[in-house]
């Protein structure tokens, strides 16, 4: 639906319009200079065994449109104390993207947080980003899902009057949340009462720890909350003190109108007469009413709503004078988010990896992007989050929400009503009305990344005069595939470069020269970097997590272990015939003090730790990486996993990583050659080099110059490089095909049978089929499919199939 503006004359009164012009204007601006993109991560399963991959399909929205704006997805990893374990980047094609994490091997948790977000998500709240907890069957998991007795059982009751404020002499409605210290809610029951312990209300939990209550309070009087929480504690909340004068705002909502009262008290500024009422949803105006409220203390406006678009619909009050009053939200569902696919099973076998078939019909002529997961139905786990709820309505919305997917998955009154308990008890995307009405435009800290990966990049040690004509660097760009691409880039006068649209995985080798002048080389310092953000290892993540609740199903635990045991037994079976033992020799160092003043600078010069001349240890270790390298040499250093996926620990935290002085990531590390590595600095924490403090501190890598004895590329021989990091490389998923009996599964034990994460159909091919193979042991499967279309919608089908489904 486009933006429409109404304008409601009650009582004849009329808009300031100087005041309502200029903040109508400013919120446009807002619309188009700060738009909210929000997105959404597609699992191919809701539980994994440890040593697994998990596979995901990530979609972007923007309002109620596919978003556009940004091209590149950052995905982090945490464990269960918030660290850090991995981030990962990937391209986003039209308004979507896809990845992979591989469980790190050894780890215990019982679950892993996940946060997506882009660019230009982190100049809104960061509430805002999605985040899930990816449940993992660990042989460490208690025995039992309940909160151990020694374990706190703190509760905390917040208390909301509707609209933000409370009135003496109205009545007033209030909303109340009680959660545990794990943000999860707790059931309560009691009572408001005055200073003089008379009771006004009852209070007893509606739905996951919210309820209402309402009472009229007093001019100068004190009433609190008192109540008792289904683990037998008691507590009393004071209920903030109302307002002698003021406005109370109400909302009720219904199928075609919400029906809006203002009532104030017998006595307010003048100012406070004649009110403005604007409804906005996604930050676009729909509605502006005028409420003349000086002669009539209480005044109901009915706002049509059957024609909005599914999302948060927010009322604010303003004076005369748009000062703020009061705010309320609503959540409007037309179910005009959702566009129809249609799923069926023609071959349907569950005998030991038998064939199968279903088929994805889309009858919306709208092209429409998809992803699908098949897994074993017996390892369904309800799922707490869906497209609908991250688009819809997490996406907006502050603080922890129980179970958001269950909002949008019935339209049954009672549903509805607890779904307005969230609006009362949360807090949501708001204007800040004093910046529009200052005319202050947003400011926007990160930018749209609008294009794929970039070589950023600056020249050190330019002097006037170095070159007679403008300079310019020759870039050749050599990818772990052999791939060769080629560039030109103009250095400005203060050194600085870029080449934009550049794209690639995993590393890449960038040799440079400078156009007509060699000797440049000998007298600067290039440095460049891939455009993308940089995350700093080590950091942590704040999020409420109990860890005695990922699991309620024991029968569901057995299966999962039942099948670890086999995929652990098979990966042993494997590993003993294919890895070899290897044996690292050292050498003594030389040459540390001369390689030092040759590559190391600033605050990477000096310091305290370890230093290693690679010039000859690099041919001596042969094929080993430069971490397993460090590990032999560095006390304390433990490296967990193997390639891109390895992690460091030293010494309890985690080293930063820096490739010629630049952060950098373990897969970048990694994608280095140790007989191209000249020089390695390890410092001891803390190294003050870190924007972060340095507490884990940091190792240093150096690459050859070319005058250090660095094998050549035949395509850049004599040429200076550096390593850049590209979008991270994903693993795909490996589906067998047992009528060609490649590639083998033996024994089968998959959990997931079948992922396909970009399904594209359109109006002359709105019809997909897929195969798959059923594994050694599921009897019956579960279909999850998820997707957006050209226009926006969004789509979310569920099926389970088994033999007595087949279509």
């Amino acid at each position: 639906m486009k933006r429409v503006v109404l304008v409601f004359f009650l009582f004849f009164s009329l808009i300031s319009k100087g005041w309502a012009q200029e903040l109508d204007s400013m919120m446009v601006v807002y619309e188009l200079g700060s738009p909210a993109e929000k997105a959404h991560l597609h699992f191919d399963k809701n539980i994994y065994n440890r040593d697994e991959t998990i596979f995901y399909k990530a979609y972007l929205r923007m309002a109620n449109e596919l978003s556009i704006l940004s091209k590149n997805l950052y995905v982090e990893w945490y464990d269960t104390a918030g660290l850090i374990i991995k981030q990962t980047v990937a391209p986003i094609f039209q308004s979507s993207a896809k990845g992979s994490f591989e469980i790190p091997a050894g780890y215990s948790g019982n679950f892993l947080h996940v946060k997506a977000y882009t660019s230009w998500m982190l100049n809104h709240d960061t509430d805002y980003l999605f985040r899930k907890d990816i449940l993992l069957n660990s042989v460490n998991l208690p025995a039992t899902n309940k909160i151990p007795s020694n374990v706190d059982r703190k509760v905390l009751v917040n208390v909301f009057p509707e609209g933000g404020t409370s009135v003496a002499g109205i009545l007033n409605k209030f909303a109340f949340q009680a959660t545990n210290s794990f943000g999860e809610p707790v059931k309560i029951k009691g009572t408001v009462t005055d200073s003089k312990g008379k009771k006004v209300d009852t209070v007893l939990v509606k739905h996951d720890g919210m309820g209402v209550f309402s009472f009229t309070p007093i001019s100068g009087e004190n009433f609190q909350l008192n109540w008792l929480d289904e683990y037998g504690k008691r507590g009393v909340v004071p209920i903030e003190k109302s307002s002698t004068e003021g406005i109370v705002l109400s909302v009720q909502g219904g199928n075609e109108q919400a029906t809006v009262r203002i009532t104030r008290s017998e006595s307010v500024p003048d100012n406070w007469k004649k009110l403005n009422l604007w409804v906005h949803l996604n930050q676009s105006l729909f509605y502006k009413v005028s409420i003349n409220v000086s002669e009539k203390k209480s005044v109901v406006a009915q706002i049509p709503i059957d024609q909005l678009p599914t999302g948060i619909l927010q009322f604010t009050l303003f004076s005369e004078d748009f000062l703020p009053i009061a705010e309320r939200i609503l959540f409007v569902n037309n179910r005009d988010h959702e566009f129809n696919v249609r799923v069926s099973a023609p071959l349907v076998n569950v005998d030991k990896r038998g064939k199968n078939v279903v088929e994805i019909f889309v009858p919306d002529t709208a092209a429409a992007n998809l992803s699908v997961s098949i897994t074993d139905f017996s390892l369904n786990t309800p799922e707490t989050q869906t497209i609908f709820s991250d688009l819809l309505l997490s996406g907006d919305i502050k603080g922890k929400i129980c179970n958001p997917a269950y909002y949008l998955m019935s339209d049954a009154d009672s549903v509805t009503a607890n779904l307005d308990l969230v609006m009362l008890t949360h807090g949501w995307r708001k204007f800040d009305w004093k910046r529009l009405k200052s005319g202050i435009p947003p400011v926007n800290t990160y930018p749209v990344e609008n294009s794929f990966l970039k070589i950023n990049g600056k020249v050190f040690g330019l002097k006037p005069n170095m070159s007679a004509t403008p300079m310019q660097l020759n870039l050749i760009m050599a990818g772990r595939d052999s791939s060769k691409q080629f560039y030109f880039a103009p250095v400005a006068k203060d050194g600085s470069f870029e080449v934009p649209n550049m794209f690639f995985y995993d590393t890449a080798k960038l040799y440079y020269s400078f156009n007509g002048n060699s000797k440049l080389t000998e007298v600067t310092q290039v440095k460049m970097d891939n455009g993308l953000l940089r995350y700093q290892p080590g950091m942590r993540t704040a999020f409420l997590r109990n860890p005695y609740s990922a699991y309620g199903d024991s029968i569901l635990r057995a299966r999962m272990t039942a099948i670890y045991r086999e995929q652990e037994q098979l990966r042993k079976l494997m590993a003993a015939a294919t890895l070899q033992e290897v044996v690292v020799k050292t050498k003594a160092k030389s040459n540390v003090q001369l390689l030092e003043e040759k590559y190391a600078n600033g605050l990477f010069s000096g310091g305290d730790g370890y230093s290693f001349d690679l010039g000859e240890d690099g041919k001596l270790v042969g094929g080993i990486d430069i971490l397993t390298f460090l590990q032999g040499r560095v006390a304390g250093l433990m490296i967990s996993g193997s390639g891109s996926s390895a992690t460091l620990n030293w010494r309890g935290a985690v080293p930063d990583l820096y490739l010629n002085e630049m952060r950098a990531q373990v897969d970048m590390i990694q994608g280095v050659s140790i007989q191209d590595i000249a020089f390695v600095k390890v410092f001891r924490p803390p190294f003050f080099g870190s924007m972060g403090g340095g507490a884990g501190g940091a190792i240093a890598i150096y690459t050859k110059k070319g005058s250090d004895g660095r094998k050549a590329d035949p395509n850049a021989k004599g040429l200076e490089y550096t390593i850049l990091g590209g979008y991270s490389r994903f693993k795909e998923y490996a589906s067998p095909n047992y009528d060609k009996s490649e590639p083998s599964f033996d024994p089968d034990n998959r959990t997931t049978l079948l992922w396909s994460p970009y399904i594209l159909t359109n109006k002359k091919s709105p019809r997909i089929k897929l195969n798959f193979f059923n594994n050694d042991f599921s009897k019956k499967f579960l279909l999850v499919l998820e997707g957006v279309n050209s226009e926006g919608k969004l789509v979310r089908v569920v099926r389970a199939i088994d033999s007595s489904s087949q279509d």
